[in-house]
C-alpha cells in the first residue's frame, strides 16, 4: 500500500502540465543527441545545467533524466543506419543492426530497438520503484576489491564477445587499457604518456576514440573500395515493423536483456555499457534455431537484447544515485551536480526529505518512455530516408557531424585531429582482422579498474590476497577465470569460431 501511495504522489507531480512539457523536451533533446553522431548526453546535460537554475527541482531533474534515457534510445538509430554508435552502450548494436540495414531491414531493426527499449525502460522503472531500498543494500556489499573484480569480468566478457582470434581480442583490450592510462594520475597528480601535449592532460576523450574507430574507419574502408564494391545505402526497405518470426525471436532476447540490464545498472561501474555487452555475449551463447541468421550477420536478437539491456541499465542506474548518493557514471555525476544546485543532498534521505522529487522522477520515467515510443516509431520512416542518400553525399555529412560533435565536447580542434588519427588506426585494425569493440571497452573500463585496484590495495596495505579473501570478489574472479577457461576449451573454441564466420 505504501508503494501505491508513493506512486500516486509521483503521478501528482509528474503529470502536471509543466512537468509533462519538460519530460517531452528532455525526450526530444535526448533522442536528437542520440541520433546525431558524436553528441552525447554528458555534453548536452553539462551545457544545460545553467538552464536548470531557474527551474523547480522536479522539472529540472525530469528534463535531465529524459535527456539521458532518450539518448540511450536515440543512440541506436545511427548505430543501425550508419554504423556510428552515438553512445558507448550502442557499440554492440552496430554488430547486427548495421548488418540488418545493409540487408534492407533497417525498419525492423529500429522497431526492435524501440520496442525493446520501451519494455526494458518500463520494467527498469518498476524495479526502481519497488526495490530501490533492498537493491541499494546489495551495492553496500561492493567495496573496491569487488568493483575491481567486476571490471575484470567485463573485460573477459569482451574477449568472449570478440570474433576471430582470441589473441587479437586480448591484444585489443590491452591496447584499450593502455590508452585509458593517458592523462593525469588521480592519486599522484603526475601526467602520464601525454608527450607534453596539454590537450592530453585530461586523457583521451571517449567521443574521439568511438567516432574514429567506428565512424571514420568505416568511411575510409568504404572509400577504399571500387565504386562497384562500395557500401551504398539502398532505398529498397521492405516493411518497417518486425515480422511475426522476428517477434518470436526478439521477445526472449528482450526479456534476457532487461533482466541483465536491471541487475548491472544498479552496480557502480556496471550500468548500461556492461549490460549491453553482457546481453550480447549471452545471446551469442544461445543455440541458433534452424534457419536463424548467426549473430553478427543481421540477427534481430543482436539488436533487441543489448538495446533492452542498456535501457534497463539506464533506469536502474538511478538507484545508487538516489539511495546512496553514488553516481555510477558520468551522467549521474552531472545529475548530482543538478541536485546540488537546488540544495538537495543525494542519498538515502532523498526518499524521506524530498518524496515528491523522488517519486515524481520515477513516475516521469514511465511517462518519458511512453513518449519516446509514441514520438519515434512513427518517425522510423524518416530515419529510413537516410538510406536513400548516395554515399558520396552521405560521408561528408557524417564527417561534418562527427567533427561538430567532437569539437563541442571540449571546444578543442585538437579532438578533431584525434578523431582522424583513430579513424586511420581503426582502418588499419580492420585490415588486420582486429575488432575495435574490445579496445573501446578496455579504454572505458581501464581508468575505473586502475582506480579501484589502487583503492583496494591501499585499504589492504598492499596485500593482494584481499581479492580472494573477500567472498564476493573471489566469486567474481572465479566467474572471470571460468569464462576464460570455457572460451579456451577446444570444443567451445571451435563453436565460437563457427558462430563468427561471415559470408
Amino acid at each position: 500500500m505504501d508503494l501505491l501511495a508513493n506512486l500516486a504522489t509521483g503521478f501528482a507531480v509528474a503529470a502536471t502540465p509543466i512537468n509533462l512539457l519538460y519530460a517531452l523536451v528532455g525526450c526530444l533533446l535526448g533522442t536528437l543527441i542520440g541520433v546525431l553522431p558524436g553528441i552525447g548526453p554528458v555534453a548536452t546535460i553539462a551545457m544545460l545545467l545553467p538552464v536548470t537554475y531557474a527551474l523547480p527541482p522536479e522539472s529540472a531533474l525530469i528534463m535531465l533524466a529524459g535527456i539521458y534515457y532518450g539518448a540511450q534510445y536515440g543512440g541506436s538509430t545511427t548505430a543501425i543506419l550508419v554504423n556510428l554508435p552515438g553512445e558507448a552502450s550502442s557499440v554492440v548494436t552496430t554488430l547486427d543492426g548495421y548488418q540488418m540495414a545493409r540487408q534492407g531491414r533497417a525498419g525492423p531493426a529500429l522497431a526492435a530497438a524501440g520496442l525493446g527499449s520501451l519494455f526494458a525502460g518500463c520494467v527498469g522503472t518498476l524495479l526502481l520503484a519497488a526495490f530501490a531500498a533492498p537493491l541499494s543494500d546489495m551495492a553496500f556489499a561492493f567495496g573496491p576489491a569487488e568493483y575491481c573484480a567486476l571490471m575484470v569480468v567485463g573485460l573477459l566478457g569482451a574477449v568472449v564477445l570478440a570474433s576471430g582470434s582470441l589473441l587479437k581480442a586480448i591484444a585489443m583490450i590491452i591496447l584499450g587499457l593502455l590508452l585509458g592510462l593517458v592523462g593525469t594520475d588521480v592519486n599522484s597528480g603526475i601526467s602520464r604518456f601525454t608527450m607534453d601535449i596539454p590537450e592530453l592532460t585530461d586523457g583521451i576523450g571517449f567521443v574521439a576514440v568511438a567516432m574514429g574507430l567506428f565512424g571514420y574507419a568505416e568511411i575510409i574502408t568504404n572509400l577504399a573500395k571500387n565504386d562497384t564494391d562500395r557500401e551504398v545505402f539502398t532505398a529498397k526497405v521492405q516493411g518497417l515493423m518486425p515480422t511475426r518470426e522476428d517477434l518470436k525471436q526478439m521477445m526472449p532476447a528482450v526479456l534476457r536483456g532487461t533482466a541483465l540490464g536491471s541487475v548491472l545498472g544498479v552496480l557502480p561501474g556496471g550500468g548500461a555499457l556492461l549490460a549491453s555487452f553482457a546481453a550480447y555475449t549471452l545471446e551469442k551463447k544461445i543455440k541458433l534455431k534452424a534457419g536463424e541468421v548467426p549473430l553478427g550477420q543481421g540477427n534481430i536478437r543482436g539488436v533487441a537484447a543489448p538495446e533492452s539491456a542498456n535501457n534497463a541499465g539506464a533506469q536502474t542506474s538511478f538507484i545508487p544515485l538516489l539511495t546512496l548518493g553514488i553516481p555510477p557514471n558520468a551522467v549521474m555525476a552531472l545529475m548530482v551536480g543538478a541536485m546540488t544546485i537546488h540544495n538537495i543532498q543525494p542519498g538515502p534521505q532523498v526518499m524521506t526529505v524530498n518524496p515528491e522529487l523522488f517519486w515524481g522522477l520515477i513516475v516521469s520515467m514511465w511517462i518519458g518512455n511512453l513518449m519516446l515510443i509514441i514520438l519515434n516509431l512513427p518517425m522510423i520512416g524518416v530515419w529510413i530516408k537516410l538510406l536513400t542518400v548516395p554515399y558520396h553525399y552521405l560521408f561528408p555529412a557524417i564527417v561534418l557531424f562527427c567533427a561538430i560533435g567532437v569539437y563541442t565536447t571540449n571546444n578543442s580542434s585538437f579532438d578533431i585531429g584525434l578523431v582522424a588519427l583513430f579513424g586511420l588506426a581503426g582502418y588499419v585494425l580492420i585490415k588486420l582482422g582486429c575488432e575495435p569493440a574490445p579496445l573501446l571497452l578496455g579504454f572505458i573500463l581501464g581508468p575505473m579498474l586502475e582506480e579501484y585496484l589502487k583503492r583496494a590495495l591501499k585499504l589492504a596495505r598492499g596485500d593482494w590476497s584481499v581479492f580472494i579473501t573477500r567472498p564476493l570478489s573471489a566469486a567474481l574472479l572465479a566467474i572471470a577465470v571460468l569464462l576464460l577457461v570455457l572460451v579456451l576449451l577446444p570444443a567451445i573454441k571451435a563453436k565460437r569460431q563457427q558462430a563468427f564466420v561471415e559470408d
